[in-house]
């Protein structure tokens, strides 16, 4: 068992891994920067290490300075949680070479899925159903391109190659766009993710977002969770997810789940991952994916049981999945809904400090949050400060209860999302389940043009 983690992150999920290692009894070190000296997560750790003032860049993003906290504290491994370096080949390679435990996949295979051009490459040949696409990057040959175009079908739509959380894309509906916005999303893709290539994919227009969990030990033995919707989005960001997906079959299930748990195997992953799809027409269509704990876990944690940060622990510790395929038993429904520190109405971060903090309670309730009285809340980092997380027997009896629990939360001081997620809760569309990716943003401009009174 491991003796000491380096906690690489911040906020819900930091404090989420320092109780899964605290359960297993491994002593934790917080790492923090000047703003976050108040963090729970800090005052709980067994040590804290200041790595670096406010902006990301200087502290979370700093390398030497996590790897020095680790060298200083003498501690063994290190783990990411979500965002941040959690996805950072370059990080994960100079963690082994500096003699510390990555708790995640290797740099190799965090570097091939971080690739999309490479990463469907990959998924093509593990038989992993793929978009129809370009295959590869797209040169300067705008005669091939538009060639390449056409045999797909617009719409088509353009992808950076080393993006991520729907940032380096665009979508061409016409040949006569098809030139500059390849041009345009490739100086995009450069600026923003240091890799100008850019391949194109068939635009599907009204898929949902459906994504398979998976654990791996890196010693040939893999198994999949099921899956999770996460179609309630806004502008690529997810804002509720949902597991099971409404609508998806145990038959389904348990056939996309297997090429997943090949494709594990075949590319030699170890630890947590998502394989994430757009699923249209009945048919799983292989988006990328993610090499890391997701926001949205604790979902399939309440439907099967499963604590899935304890799991990495255990892989990043050299044992053996524990864990069969056939002990994996689906347990109802549980909704997330996340809780950003931001207006409900224009979608402003509203940093600031919570004067007041009432977490919901009941049965089936779940709070996952680094959120306290008095807390001080900086204009620094994303602004997701929660997650409220329900279960029920069914889809029904969880809606009935995520809309109790969001009307006991108390959030007092800043303003937040509360409100879109309540009138999320209550809209018809939702309620019947199955909306696509779209549906939303549809709503939400609905909202606003009936509120000043247009059409």
């Amino acid at each position: 068992m491991l003796d000491k983690v380096v906690i690489a992150n911040r906020g819900e999920i930091a404090l989420r891994v320092l109780r899964a290692c605290h359960t297993l009894g491994i002593k934790t070190v917080a790492v923090h920067s000047t703003a976050d000296r108040n963090l729970k997560h800090v005052g709980m750790a067994d040590e804290s290490v200041c790595i670096g003032p406010p902006p990301a860049a200087e502290s979370y993003l700093n390398v030497p300075a996590i790897i020095a906290a680790a060298e200083v504290t003498d501690a063994q491994a290190i783990h990411p949680g979500y965002g941040f370096l959690s996805e950072n080949a370059d990080f994960a390679e100079r963690v082994e070479k500096s003699g510390f435990i990555f708790i995640g996949p290797t740099a190799d295979v965090i570097r091939l899925m971080g690739d999309k051009v490479e990463a469907i490459r990959a998924m093509k040949a593990a038989g992993v159903p793929c978009v129809p696409g370009s295959g590869g990057p797209l040169g300067e040959d705008m005669v091939a391109n538009t060639k390449i175009a056409r045999e797909i079908g617009y719409p088509v739509i353009i992808k950076a190659a080393g993006g991520g959380g729907g940032r380096g894309m665009r979508v061409v509906h016409t040949e006569a766009h098809l030139s500059n916005a390849i041009q345009m999303t490739k100086s995009e893709a450069k600026a923003a993710f240091g890799n100008g290539e850019v391949y194109m994919e068939k635009f599907l227009e009204n898929p949902r977002h459906v994504e398979i969990q998976v654990l791996a030990d890196g010693q040939g033995n893999a198994i999949h969770l099921g899956e999770r919707d996460c179609s309630m989005q806004r502008r690529h960001q997810k804002v509720v997810e949902e597991a099971p997906a409404p609508g998806i079959s145990a038959e389904q299930r348990a056939e996309i789940g297997k090429v997943c748990v090949e494709a594990c195997l075949r590319i030699g992953y170890r630890g947590a991952g998502t394989f994430e799809f757009l699923y249209e027409n009945g048919r799983f269509y292989f988006i990328e994916m993610n090499t890391r704990i997701q926001v949205e876990h604790p979902v399939t944690e309440l439907i099967t049981g499963v604590d899935l940060v304890r799991e990495q622990l255990l892989i990043a510790a050299g044992e053996k999945l524990s864990i069969r395929q056939e002990d994996v038993v689906l347990n109802g429904h549980a909704i997330e809904c996340r809780v950003n520190a931001e207006d409900p109405d224009t979608f402003m971060p509203s940093p600031g400090t919570v004067k007041r903090f009432e977490a919901p309670g009941g049965p089936g309730v779940r709070v996952d949050t680094h959120v306290y009285d008095g807390y001080r809340i900086p204009p620094n980092y994303d602004s997701m400060i929660g997650k409220l997380i329900v279960h029920g027997r069914d889809r029904a009896t969880a809606i009935a209860r995520m809309r109790i629990a969001l009307s006991e939360m108390v959030v007092e001081g800043i303003k937040t999302n509360v409100p879109l997620q309540q009138r999320i809760m209550a809209d018809g569309g939702f309620q019947a389940g199955g909306q696509n990716i779209h549906y939303l943003e549809r709503r939400i401009a609905e909202a606003k043009e009936k509120a000043i009174g247009i059409g």
